[in-house]
């Protein structure tokens, strides 16, 4: 199980950084972001592996299953 920012968001956030010094701003004035999307993530297989039962309302509220 995984839970941790998305990223395809933290790359997103990084290439509008990029932009921003490229057109000219100052990385020192530049605010440190942190990551808004975050993901939970469950791999049934290593699960079943070590005999864990995952709770039907996680595996409901969970991004993505890994069969």
């Amino acid at each position: 199980m995984s839970y941790g920012a998305n990223i395809t968001d933290v790359y997103r956030e990084a290439g509008v950084y990029v932009g921003r010094v490229l057109k000219g701003e100052k990385p020192a004035n530049m605010p440190v972001l942190q990551p808004t999307k975050f993901e939970l993530v469950i791999n049934m297989q290593t699960a079943r592996a070590f005999g864990i039962t995952v709770p039907p309302t996680l595996l409901a509220v969970a991004d993505e299953l890994i069969e």
